[in-house]
């Protein structure tokens, strides 16, 4: 849900502990399978994760039909495996903190909360796209257990 012009939270519960959904973040053969709307694709080769504080977070998004690219650079400001992962994003100076939390039962809430959000990213489209990632993460998850 969007609060107010430049910050964004989304609350989802997802079917995996918190440590299976924070690996989902960090390890990049996993990664690949959910970052991005549906209608996109990041590349293994693209993704760069160094899973501590100072390190990079980086790929490349690309929209299928097109082909056109998308890159993120970020580093890593903040991480507590299983808990929290929180990023600064070049060039953008956006800033998204993923938090995980274990509601038992082999399930989980994460919440992604965006700050410094580009107005580009701001809007319905943009908050359509994230949770089309996080439906990806849903599916993800749920055929790896």
């Amino acid at each position: 849900m969007t609060e107010n012009p430049g910050e964004l939270t989304i609350t989802r519960e997802l079917p995996a502990t918190p440590d299976a959904v924070f690996r989902a973040y960090v390890e990049p053969e996993q990664f690949i399978r959910f970052w991005g709307p549906v209608g996109t694709h990041v590349e293994l080769d693209t993704v760069t994760i160094e899973p501590t504080v100072g390190g990079r977070y980086d790929s490349t998004m690309t929209i299928d039909e097109t082909g056109e690219k998308y890159p993120m650079r970020a580093t890593i400001t903040e991480i507590r495996p299983g808990e929290l992962i929180a990023l600064a994003e070049e060039g953008v100076g956006m800033r998204s903190t993923l938090t995980f939390k274990d509601l038992g039962d082999g399930r989980s809430e994460v919440v992604l909360h965006q700050t410094e959000v580009p107005a580009m990213y701001c809007g319905p489209e943009a908050e359509a796209g994230l949770n089309s990632s996080f439906d990806r993460l849903v599916e993800h998850l749920a055929a790896r257990h």
